[in-house]
């Protein structure tokens, strides 16, 4: 039966963390008979004892960093994603150089100078410790981000147009402009017929609008095409940006120019944190099935097990 734990065996737990992984929240509970805060623990303890057997921070060479909100009430946790193996390594609660601290103390002195290269966000919370911890690491910036700089751009001058129009009584340019917010966002190829034709009406209509449309999608084709191109685009992009008269990208203009160096990088490394947005993507799964969890130590030890590769086999099945 394995070694007993209070009134359960290590046998007991290690399918209880299985199903949680594998199954449904219900159905585990019904399963097993127990109350879904007992599942919790229990996957805190599984994934505990696993991580003591496999050290999911050695070798790392790439990494990505990221903070991810668990709970209402700006409750956050700060992840790190291995760029080669694309596993959760790492997972603790809070986002603030505290936390992140606490990584890069577990990781090592040695270990943090073997890091080359660490992608996130512009977090200042994050290059601080990146930068004091892991001196010789490339810093990458995270192209989504940057690119959601620009959609947020983009989406400040069609809320001003449209304004501009509903005070001026042009009520047909105002639900034009209102209806084509999707059209406006969506990349070309993914456009629908309809929301072609809106971007036509828009680029009849208002030049301004139509500017910053392009503005943003030049912007993209920089990730898109990379190396010493994307470099080149980047720098002609700046150029136009500076220059277009639109308030909401001559500022984007000054915040791109003050990452330009890690764009840079990401652009020349090919490096994004793509692979951590995936891992999130799983983990806001995670934090749906988990729901009812009583502690963030829960929470991260089912992430553990389903994305960091701690998950053990069923009893007898190994």
């Amino acid at each position: 039966m394995g070694t007993a734990r209070g009134r359960v065996t290590r046998g007991f737990e290690d399918t209880c963390a299985w199903l949680a992984v594998h199954t449904s929240r219900a159905a585990v509970a019904e399963l097993l008979g127990v109350a879904w805060r007992t599942v919790g623990r229990v996957c805190a303890r599984v994934a505990a004892e696993h991580a003591t057997q496999i050290d999911l921070l050695d070798g790392l060479r790439r990494i990505g960093i990221d903070e991810i909100s668990y709970k209402k009430g700006q409750r956050y946790l700060t992840v790190v994603v291995d760029h080669d193996s694309g596993r959760l390594v790492w997972a603790a609660p809070g986002a603030n150089e505290a936390t992140l601290e606490r990584f890069f103390d577990a990781l090592g002195e040695q270990r943090c100078a073997r890091v080359e290269l660490v992608s996130a966000d512009a977090a200042e919370w994050i290059a601080g410790v990146v930068q004091r911890r892991c001196p010789a690491a490339v810093r990458c910036a995270d192209p989504f981000h940057v690119i959601k700089w620009a959609t947020d751009a983009l989406d400040e001058v069609r809320r001003e147009v449209w304004n501009v129009a509903r005070k001026d009584g042009d009520t047909v340019l105002a639900r034009e402009l209102k209806g084509a917010r999707f059209a406006l966002w969506k990349n070309p190829e993914d456009l629908t017929r309809r929301q072609r034709g809106k971007l036509g009406r828009i680029a009849e209509i208002n030049q301004r609008l139509y500017r910053a449309y392009l503005l943003k999608e030049e912007l993209r084709l920089v990730f898109k095409l990379r190396g010493p191109r994307g470099v080149a685009l980047l720098d002609a992009w700046l150029s136009w940006a500076r220059r277009c008269r639109i308030p909401g990208f001559v500022r984007l203009a000054r915040s791109v120019t003050a990452y330009r160096d890690t764009i840079v990088a990401s652009l020349v490394h090919g490096a994004s944190n793509a692979r951590v947005e995936s891992v999130n993507t799983k983990l806001r799964l995670l934090t749906r099935i988990a729901f009812g969890f009583k502690s963030p130590e829960a929470l991260i030890g089912l992430a553990m097990l389903a994305l960091g590769g701690l998950c053990p086999a069923l009893p007898g099945r190994a």
